[in-house]
């Protein structure tokens, strides 16, 4: 026998949710290994395995034992181990008892803290017998799976039903009770192909084995592809192109264990509606993969992936052709019924309908974000009456019959509705684009319409909710999405150049007409609060772009108001960072801040330059005023990288002041002076950044 082999553990049970499967997946290799890894036994590398009804884990080259060990025990020090008369002490003699030997038995070592009596014994290694079953149960328990269940008279907890365990080490069972079974060798295949039981005669015969006699495809990716290529094969045939999403591809591929493509069709006259419900319809609901010709437009037909090899494929298409029409036929109902009358006359139910309990109803809101539109539209030079128009019909479509159906529409519905009504082009797309983005890495409204809309619609929210309502969000819980609704116009603004005042918005906003009538008494600082919220938000936003943290807090202590000029000056401190200047200006912008605080009452500001008699002070006050004036148009117009590069030219200038002159004179005139220049100097670089905050 080798001193390693191939260990498999499987867990069969009833079907597991498709949209965790991964997840478990994943987690249970990454946990076996890690407890295997923690006790010491030597593994390979190992594979991961999940289809419906199993996960899976096969590990390569597991040892059968762990190596045999040298433990070192450290006693008392020899200086207090022996009394005057040479006798071991009670704390030695405990020691020696303690560790089953003598007292002669122990050994001395030396350490720079003196001599130390151990005790030094060879510990045997574990099986991986022993090992295994409470790495499995670890592994197990760490899952995350937040609702278990328990099955028949039971107590044992799992996320589903376990009907059978393999664990196999070569071609030894590891003889274990793994949530109330016992382990053994025997899988089972396919639930109609091959209901029955497979013997594994070695781990590394275990996807073959389920593949070619219990038509099973164990491994995920494996089984990804093959749907993949079985959709584009006969999408192909069809003369479409399929529309396969990730996750939902992924969602199917935890659905089936052998995986068969068959297409269906639907009547052409089905078409007529938005096809985004019917593509929804089509993929939320029935997991069918959509088909687009080369123009994009939808096609009137799908595809499904069976879990079987039927006998009558004919009949599996009916089935599947039938159980989508009545949703399609609901949506084409919904949609002609929506167009009998105008988005706009959806104005008045939104009056019916309270968005929160201080902030009245979605008619009342939509007054608002009408109002701070036409605003911020004039600011960034939006066309104002179609901001204005975007923003009055904005939630109209909430109340159409469609989203009522499919509440995932919204926005989109907006859009067709509002074309169909008619209105201007601009108008109709911001309807749909204001939600954007939805999602972490989502695209952003393209128009200054939209825009316009996307920033009112939020900005109300947050004034509204954080600041009106009193509802800051805490922890997890922030059930109006504050977070994103403020990343949301933070990316805005930035992405899109669109350089506005943040704290300005949130004030104008805030004067809106709110009808709760306490609404005007919120605490003066509340307005701060949210501004520090947003800056938060950007913090986070910086970090997930790998700005460094001390260049944030640098930009941030000198409380830049517009999102825009922040973003721009950080990028500006990231290429001053690769100056060889750099780290000489930093450190001496530490040293001229800490000389500044030590300072009692006013700074020093003006520099007489009768009182400038160092050359290295004159060299420096010529290149401070020099500066300040050359500087101030780049700070007006956001050019801080140049200004910044112009700044760095002061480095000789700086290191030959901290040389050669005494700031701190006995002189007070001489002093003030200096400390003037100094003050002047930093001034300078507070323009853009704190730079004494910066690590380096």
């Amino acid at each position: 026998m080798t001193d390693r082999a191939d260990f498999l553990f499987e867990l069969g049970t009833e079907e597991l949710p498709p949209k965790a499967l991964l997840t478990l997946s994943n987690a249970l290799t990454q946990e076996l290994m890690a407890g295997l890894i923690e006790a010491g036994l030597a593994v390979g590398e190992a594979k991961s395995y999940a289809a419906p009804r199993r996960l899976a884990v096969l590990i390569r080259d597991v040892a059968w034992r762990t190596e045999n060990q040298l433990v070192e025990r450290r006693g008392p020090a020899l200086a207090n181990a022996f009394d005057a008369a040479g006798n071991p002490s009670r704390a030695l003699e405990g020691f020696a008892k303690s560790c089953g030997v003598q007292v002669a038995d122990l050994q001395q070592i030396e350490t720079d803290k003196g001599t130390w009596l151990v005790h030094k014994a060879l510990q045997a290694g574990k099986t991986a017998s022993e090992i295994l079953p409470a790495a499995i149960a670890r592994a197990l328990d760490k899952l995350p799976t937040p609702k278990r269940m328990r099955w028949g008279n039971s107590h044992v907890e799992f996320i589903r039903p376990v009907h059978w365990v393999v664990a196999l080490h070569g071609d030894t069972v590891i003889d274990t009770p793994i949530l109330g079974l016992k382990a053994g060798r025997q899988t089972w295949g396919h639930r109609f192909h091959y209901p029955m039981t497979l013997t594994i005669d070695q781990p590394n015969h275990y996807a073959t084995l389920l593949e070619t006699q219990g038509y099973v495809l164990a491994d995920f990716d494996q089984r990804r592809a093959k749907i993949k290529a079985q959709i584009e094969k006969l999408a192909a045939e069809l003369g479409g192109t399929p529309r396969i999403e990730a996750d939902l591809l992924d969602e199917v591929t935890s659905l089936v264990e052998w995986p068969v493509a068959i297409a269906g069709q639907f009547e052409a006259s089905f078409l007529a509606v938005p096809h985004e419900a019917l593509i929804s319809t089509m993929q939320d609901n029935q997991k069918y993969f959509a088909l687009v010709d080369a123009q994009n437009r939808l096609l009137p037909w799908f595809i499904t992936i069976a879990n079987i090899e039927s006998k009558n494929p004919a009949m599996v298409r009916i089935g599947n052709e039938r159980v989508i029409r009545p949703r399609f036929a609901d949506a084409l109902f919904f949609w002609n019924e929506d167009r009998k009358q105008p988005l706009s006359a959806h104005l008045e139910a939104l009056k019916t309908v309270v968005f929160q309990q201080k902030l009245g109803s979605l008619f009342d809101k939509t007054e608002r974000v009408e109002r701070l539109a036409r605003h911020i539209a004039l600011l960034i030079g939006a066309p104002v009456e179609l901001a204005a128009r975007a923003a009055r019909l904005s939630k109209c479509d909430l109340q159409s019959k469609m989203v009522g159906e499919f509440p995932e529409l919204q926005g989109i519905m907006g859009r067709y509705l509002a074309t169909h009504d008619g209105e201007a082009a601009e108008v109709a797309q911001a309807l749909d684009d204001y939600y954007l983005p939805r999602r972490a890495g989502d695209n952003l409204p393209a128009t200054p319409v939209a825009q316009a809309l996307a920033l009112a619609e939020r900005l109300d929210t947050l004034v509204g909710i954080f600041t009106i309502a009193g509802m800051e969000p805490s922890g997890s819980k922030d059930p109006f999405a504050l977070r994103r609704a403020a990343l949301g116009v933070l990316r805005i603004l930035i992405e899109k150049n669109l350089d506005l005042d943040m704290h300005a918005l949130l004030a104008f906003a805030a004067q809106a007409d709110f009808p709760a009538a306490d609404s005007r008494a919120t605490a003066p600082g509340d307005g701060d609060k949210l501004f520090n919220f947003m800056l938060d938000r950007l913090r986070a936003y910086a970090h997930d772009r790998g700005i460094r943290a001390d260049v944030f807090e640098a930009v941030l202590a000198t409380r830049p108001t517009r999102p825009l000029d922040f973003e721009q000056r950080l990028q500006a401190i990231n290429d001053f960072l690769t100056l060889p200047q750099a780290e000489a200006l930093a450190a001496a912008n530490k040293r001229i801040s800490n000389i500044l605080k030590k300072l009692d009452g006013e700074r020093p500001r003006t520099i007489n330059p009768a009182m400038l008699i160092e050359p290295a002070e004159i060299t420096l006050a010529e290149g401070v005023l020099h500066l300040e004036s050359e500087l101030a148009p780049l700070f007006a117009k956001g050019e801080y990288t140049a200004a910044l590069a112009k700044l760095a030219h002061l480095r000789d200038a700086v290191d030959a002041f901290f040389d050669g002159v005494m700031v701190m004179a006995d002189d007070t005139t001489l002093r003030d002076n200096r400390i003037a220049l100094l003050h002047r100097l930093r001034a300078l670089f507070l323009g853009i950044a704190d730079l004494a905050l910066l690590n380096g």
